[in-house]
């Protein structure tokens, strides 16, 4: 089964490609979700959270607080190493798990926002890439969150540049286009993906 690493700065599409390949029938697996289900109230990396960096990201309710640790590991890099050594080794657990269930699918795509950020290529077999200028990206995450250009522009400098991002990539999906536009996209690289392990699929 090939397995395709999609990733991308913030704000430059990447739910719409991964739902537009789900929508294909093409098995997706979202790191951003196992993510946020590892933290949910009682479960263990929650309890690790509190403990490591502090009971300042938990709220009254017992749930993380995602905007308050998200602003704290973009200032203080060590609380961000101390959090992608609790969430990393149980995400990449949850991957293996999910994808051992897919082995009769010809692929399968894996978001995985911060791929290159976190050297985590071995984990896939190609790399896909959302790509957006980042003035556009600016703009988006600015509607997208209610924020200011400094703190978009203070997250997209904490992540890769779009340069290292286009140099890890083994495909780049452009979606500066309109909806239509990145459904044609999407449906073409599926048939290219297809076409890669033409002995495992097998059309109606």
């Amino acid at each position: 089964m090939l397995k395709i690493g999609l990733t991308g700065g913030i704000a430059s599409g990447k739910t719409a490609v991964s739902d537009g390949f789900s929508r294909l029938g093409v098995p997706v697996i979202d790191t951003d979700i196992i993510s946020r289900e590892l933290v949910a109230p009682g479960k263990p990396a929650l309890r690790q959270i509190e403990n490591q960096l502090g009971k300042a990201f938990i709220q009254a309710n017992g749930s993380l607080n995602r905007r308050a640790l998200r602003q704290h590991i973009f200032s203080h890099p060590d609380a961000r190493i101390l959090l992608e050594n609790i969430l990393h080794p149980a995400i990449r657990q949850e991957v293996a798990r999910q994808l051992a269930a897919l082995q009769d699918s010809p692929y399968v795509i894996v978001v995985i926002p911060l791929l290159v950020e976190n050297g985590l290529q071995d984990m896939i077999d190609r790399v896909l890439l959302v790509d957006v200028p980042e003035e556009l990206q600016i703009q988006r995450v600015c509607q997208r969150d209610n924020i200011s250009r400094e703190q978009a522009r203070r997250i997209m400098d904490a992540q890769a540049s779009r340069d290292q991002r286009l140099t890890a990539a083994d495909d780049v999906l452009d979606n500066t286009g309109d909806r239509n536009t990145l459904s044609a996209r999407v449906k073409a690289l599926h048939q290219y993906y297809l076409s890669l392990v033409p002995h495992r699929y097998d059309p109606v």
